[in-house]
């Protein structure tokens, strides 16, 4: 089975994907109203929330999340108790085994599930800046939201977006004319012993990936507008976004 998708399209004006917003405890871009405008359901892990209050000074009424989740160690107390008097749902998530994002995705889940609502995918702003460990906890989490949700987890920051591709065969539409020059193909965790694909510049024919042999960074497409990427393990898939 061959799954289709087009990554950026929850950044177009007339997309048609349905998602789930996530905002975590990073700076807020450009696309930050976009997304939430078009949003099913919209949450904040932890910090994130202090990132939506200071953005939305003067409208931020017209700003308020469904919920806010976390072990509440980094949210300013002026800030919750902001959007506790607004009746914003607070869940405290004290579990330190897992990061913020990773229990605001089953938070979310299971109101999708309850709600009973159809969702495409859920876009996550923030978690590829600052530093680094937090960076691949963002990473460690799209391996988690495989076992949370059946909906591909996009995070996007900045120029950068990722998701994690699961072992199959994927159709990857780059045709929305948002897409930066480079794209790339990232083995975390374990080698991909097994990597094929077609439109890209440096196309993989049942290569094996790994830390310490190859690594397919700094790939570009062959500008036919689809990568299809086919793999036996978890694969990270990387693409820029432009400005």
């Amino acid at each position: 089975m061959e799954h289709a998708f087009t990554p950026l399209e929850p950044l177009l004006p007339d997309g048609n994907l349905k998602y789930c917003l996530v905002i975590l405890n990073q700076p807020l871009d450009k696309s930050f109203r976009h997304l939430w405008s078009k949003a099913l359901l919209r949450a904040c892990a932890d910090g994130g929330a202090n990132r939506l209050y200071d953005v939305t000074g003067g409208e931020r009424e017209s700003f308020l999340p469904e919920f806010i989740n976390g072990d509440f160690d980094s949210i300013r107390p002026e800030v919750r108790d902001y959007y506790a008097a607004k009746g914003c749902e607070l869940i405290c998530t004290p579990d330190q085994d897992h990061t913020d994002f990773t229990k605001c995705l089953e938070v979310l889940q299971k109101k999708v599930k309850d709600k009973d609502l159809q969702v495409d995918v859920i876009v996550t702003l923030g978690g590829l800046a600052g530093r680094f460990d937090q960076i691949m906890a963002s990473v460690s989490t799209l391996f988690h939201a495989a076992r949370i949700t059946c909906s591909p987890v996009i995070v996007i920051q900045e120029e950068s977006l990722i998701c994690l591709l699961q072992p199959g065969r994927h159709r990857l539409h780059v045709d929305t004319g948002l897409e930066g020059d480079w794209c790339g193909l990232i083995p975390v965790g374990q080698p991909c012993h097994q990597v094929t694909t077609t439109g890209l510049k440096w196309n993989l024919t049942n290569h094996t990936l790994s830390f310490g042999t190859l690594v397919s960074t700094s790939n570009t497409y062959d500008g036919s507008g689809v990568v299809t990427v086919e793999t036996d393990r978890p694969l990270l898939w990387t693409m820029a976004i432009k400005n």
